[in-house]
């Protein structure tokens, strides 16, 4: 049961990343059913830019990856020490460096 917990939580994490990133205008490229979740910033070149920044942050880790020839940053949510506090920050973090590109 716990384990299936952890998977629940991680799930519904990312659901929540998802939905900031779209109520600030930026495309979820995924139908977020699990807990990955492919954003673009708009040009390539710009999220590459925006993955950059939020390495260069530090608040969370994000990657790139290409997704159905889209350039993306892929979410991952998928520690058990992840709070919600820590998944709010971040959000933060992703917006504050693409308002920055």
């Amino acid at each position: 049961s716990g384990l299936g917990e952890m998977v629940e939580r991680c799930c519904q994490q990312a659901a929540r990343l998802a939905e900031g990133l779209t109520a600030a205008g930026y495309e979820v490229l995924n139908d977020v059913q699990l807990n990955q979740v492919l954003v673009s910033f708009g040009e390539p070149e710009k999220t590459r830019k925006v993955i950059e920044a939020v390495q260069l942050d530090g608040t969370c880790w994000c990657g790139g990856t290409v997704w159905q020839g889209r350039t993306a940053m892929r979410i991952s949510v998928s520690s058990w020490a992840t709070s919600s506090e820590d998944v709010e920050d971040s959000l933060q973090a992703i917006l504050r460096c693409a308002a920055s590109v």
